[in-house]
């Protein structure tokens, strides 16, 4: 097999070769390496490699699992893995070692995935795009490499877009797998809050608006890889509904009756939506009506925003303080400072300052939106909306050179309708179904009521039936 035949096939396929001997584990580890060697020096997308230790576990993997021996890449966010060590995207975490497996990674493991690096992220996953000083340089976007894969999952993205791997574990806190999906053209889940575990160190991120997943170029692919991993952890603080069945039994199955779709094509507080994103959400609109279904221009439920964010900021702010004093509490004066950047810096000056009121109201106001979104979609099977209210940004047009609350309002105004699904908690996709005239993806976003990843993934399929998006990739 040549690179040219691996970057043709998903990972399903490159499973299937494996099971019938068409190819051997450390063939196919060979294959991803020889890729991350002659595409990464252009997009810089990943970090904390070993590809001797990806060889290595090649010659000894026996095949299991629904992916038999996967080249595989772990997102830079400090998923336990031992052979790799984190940095979180941070100059004063670099050399980061965990000493034990994740539970999701164990998960990852017995469905036969072979990490063999990391995926570069910005500073503590905490942008839309992934321009971390500690990572030498910006992460690029393989269509646009003037411009941003997104983030924080951007590495994750910019590998699977530029063909390294198929498939590459992302997570998702605030639109940071739907928002690099969006900005590379492959398609990107986040699952219901409680179905992906966290532990066993921890029970949740950010107030549980984070979660983890993966990235993909096949809606089967990412069905595959949450049949592998999703499922309750022991004692874990949430849990998503128990699934009736394998996500990839029921794949293809059709609609029993047409949906009901929500379209959002307005802003919270009047925020724009470019033209090029709009004309994304009229094609998936067409598409869907083609289907058979019913696609409603509906109202905005009644979220005050404003409000949203400033809780949003106040709960990753008072995380960046427990991290950073987990690093440094017994070496206050070491000069530690200079190694973060400054929105980053001034959100852990922010989360010392916070008080417990503030903190507990902000997870209330967390809740309330799950109440009210989940409320709203009871009138519909779905909600639609455009993924991001802009293209790919250029390079340098989120900065961190600002305080923390400049930084992520800015970013509010960009991905406008993804961190409120975190807030309910419900499953939503990133589905790549537009191009710009100047040959950008643009990515619609649909949501299900909480639990609903089957229904997602089904129509994520027909979607990517009635328009592939397979073939469409950037040349580098």
């Amino acid at each position: 097999m040549n690179s040219t035949e691996y970057r043709s096939r998903d990972a399903i396929d490159l499973a299937r070769m494996l099971h019938n001997k068409e190819l051997t584990p450390l063939e196919l580890m060979d294959i991803a390496i020889e890729r991350a060697e002659s595409v990464n020096v252009k997009i810089n997308a990943l970090c904390n490699v070993n590809f001797e230790h990806g060889r290595e576990i090649a010659r000894s993997a026996s095949l299991k699992g629904r992916f038999g021996a996967l080249p595989f890449l772990l997102k830079d966010s400090g998923l336990g893995y031992p052979p790799l060590s984190n940095s979180l995207g941070s100059r004063l975490f670099a050399g980061l070692k965990i000493d034990f497996n994740s539970t999701l990674t164990e998960r990852f493991l017995d469905d036969g995935m072979l990490p063999f690096g990391r995926t570069t992220v910005p500073e503590f996953s905490m942008a839309p795009t992934t321009e971390a000083v500690q990572n030498g340089g910006p992460t690029r976007n393989p269509w646009d490499q003037s411009r941003s894969p997104g983030g924080s999952s951007g590495g994750a993205a910019a590998a699977v877009a530029s063909g390294i791997i198929p498939l590459a574990h992302g997570s998702d806190g605030g639109g940071s797998i739907r928002i690099p999906a969006s900005c590379c053209g492959i398609y990107g889940l986040k699952p219901s809050r409680g179905l992906i575990p966290a532990g066993p160190a921890r029970g949740e991120g950010w107030g549980g608006l984070a979660t983890d997943g993966v990235l993909s170029r096949s809606v089967r692919d990412t069905a595959a890889a949450l049949d592998g991993v999703a499922g309750m952890e022991l004692g874990a603080p949430y849990a998503a509904p128990k699934k009736s069945g394998a996500y990839t039994f029921v794949l293809n199955r059709p609609f029993e009756k047409p949906k009901r779709i929500a379209m959002w094509s307005i802003g919270f507080d009047d925020i724009p939506i470019d033209p090029e994103c709009h004309l994304a959400l009229q094609t998936a609109k067409g598409l869907l009506e083609k289907m058979g279904h019913e696609v409603v221009d509906a109202p905005l439920p009644p979220i005050q925003f404003a409000k949203f964010v400033e809780a949003q900021i106040n709960v990753m702010a008072a995380n960046v303080t427990v991290a950073v004093n987990g690093k440094v509490r017994n070496d206050l004066a070491s000069g530690w400072e200079q190694k973060l950047e400054p929105a980053i810096l001034d959100a852990y000056q922010r989360g010392r300052a916070l008080n417990a009121e503030t903190y507990a109201l902000a997870i209330t106001r967390f809740h309330t939106i799950g109440r009210q979104l989940e409320v709203y979609i009871r009138d519909y099977d779905f909600i639609l909306t455009p993924t991001l209210m802009q293209p790919p940004v250029g390079l340098g047009f989120i900065t961190t050179n600002c305080d923390f609350a400049s930084f992520r309002t800015k970013i509010s105004r960009y991905a406008t309708f993804l961190a409120i699904i975190n807030a309910s908690g419900q499953p939503a996709a990133s589905i790549p179904l537009h191009w710009s005239k100047d040959g950008l993806p643009i990515g619609v976003q649909m949501v299900a009521p909480f639990g609903g990843e089957a229904d997602l993934l089904r129509m994520s399929a027909r979607l990517e039936e009635a328009q592939p998006w397979f073939n469409r990739t950037p040349e580098i």
